[in-house]
């Protein structure tokens, strides 16, 4: 009897819990298909979603990538259509797609946008478009030939050769930040679109990115930067001086060595670079990313970030979710193992964007990096619920 009742227990609670995730799945759909209702409203007369000259074309590419990677839109729907065709049209002669600022971070999220709907038609549509946004992006990766783009020799940077730790990385191209530095964030939008554009991960490009995305992790062994702690997950730049930067602050050890923190938004940018430059998921370097995600798990906050200050809790979480999404994804392991136990990431990352989506069908943050801007924010939390379905249709809930 008792072995029938605890089968009897069992089955419940096994059918209790795939009709909840079936729920949860139900609820993603409901989120996409809300979002997808306010970005439709958002777009301008001229097809693209760009309000006013202060935005950059990469808010139109993060709308439409949100379209295109959802099952409701083909790319010749008249909206999506109408917004690549206003896209291609900002293509300026050096193959970027930029208008003077930013010109790394505009081409690389509008030539993923561009890879994603030209694979899901299935046909050869934006190819020139691409392959020139591809050489474009190739010409800004940081090596010993690469020349920042900037007025007056006083403002430029240069790479000496492969101990620079700026080697392979790319920054927001044109007049960047300062005197122009890569970071990771750009770097892992460039591979990201150099991977969906179709550039094989044995590419020259991917291997020098490997040893600059290498030089941004918390892992001594693989990190020659004297700044290299041990908990493996990732920071933001080498900064312009080589020493290091980190949004989530810096320690001292007891010996007095600096070491930087790492946070969320930055330590999935790498494990997703690492994924698109070929190492393999048992690679020590991907491992150690992966254990400082479970280590560090939360949907609350951007992890790390509190340890900087309480009011940066919240800096870039909805870049950090789509980060998430989009990195787990690649990683292909639907569980993650945390600290409390296993995680289904997609269904926690769905429950997450429901807490926090407005009733307009938008998403909202903190102003910091923008994230107060409900068109960019709601493309970032589409594109991410589109990967955390795609990911829940391949592996479905356990």
């Amino acid at each position: 009897m008792r072995t029938l009742l605890t089968f009897g227990l069992s089955a419940l609670v096994a059918i209790a819990s795939s009709t909840g995730a079936n729920e949860t799945v139900d609820q993603g759909r409901e989120l996409a298909t809300s979002g997808l209702a306010f970005l439709q409203q958002q777009q301008q007369p001229d097809g693209t979603w760009q309000a006013d000259e202060r935005v950059p074309p990469a808010v139109t590419a993060l709308a439409l990538r949100a379209f295109v990677g959802n099952d409701a839109y083909a790319p010749d729907s008249p909206l999506v259509r109408r917004g690549f065709d206003a896209l291609v049209a900002q293509q300026v002669e050096d193959g970027g797609i930029y208008d003077d600022l930013l010109a790394n971070y505009n081409t690389a999220i509008s030539t993923t946008a561009l890879a994603e709907a030209r694979r899901k038609a299935g046909d050869d549509r934006y190819t020139d478009t691409i392959d020139a946004a591809v050489a474009y992006l190739r010409r800004l990766q940081w090596t010993p030939e690469t020349q920042a783009d900037f007025e007056g020799e006083e403002l430029s940077q240069s790479v000496s050769g492969e101990d620079d730790p700026f080697f392979g990385g790319w920054g927001y191209g044109g007049r960047s930040r300062g005197t122009g530095r890569p970071d990771l964030s750009n770097a892992a939008m460039a591979l990201e679109a150099l991977h969906e554009a179709g550039v094989p991960s044995d590419d020259p490009a991917f291997e020098r990115a490997r040893m600059f995305v290498s030089r941004l992790q918390n892992r001594s062994e693989s990190n020659d930067q004297p700044w290299a702690g041990n908990d493996g997950g990732f920071v933001y730049s080498p900064d312009e001086d080589r020493s290091g930067e980190s949004f989530a602050g810096e320690t001292t050890t007891p010996d007095g060595d600096r070491r930087l923190r790492s946070y969320g938004s930055m330590t999935y940018a790498g494990l997703k670079s690492m994924i698109y430059a070929g190492l393999d998921a048992d690679d020590p370097r991907v491992l150690a990313a992966v254990a400082w995600a479970g280590d560090n798990w939360t949907l609350d906050a951007n992890p790390g970030m509190r340890l900087a200050s309480e009011n940066q809790a919240e800096w870039g979480l909805f870049y950090y979710y789509l980060m998430v999404a989009r990195s787990l994804d690649a990683y292909d392991q639907p569980v993650l193992d945390t600290i409390d136990g296993p995680v289904d990431w997609r269904l926690a990352l769905i429950d997450a964007l429901a807490q926090r989506q407005n009733t307009d069908g938008s998403w909202s943050g903190n102003p910091k990096w923008r994230e107060n801007d409900p068109t960019m924010v709601t493309a970032y939390s589409v594109i991410a619920l589109n990967a955390a379905l795609k990911d829940l249709a391949e592996h479905p809930p356990e």
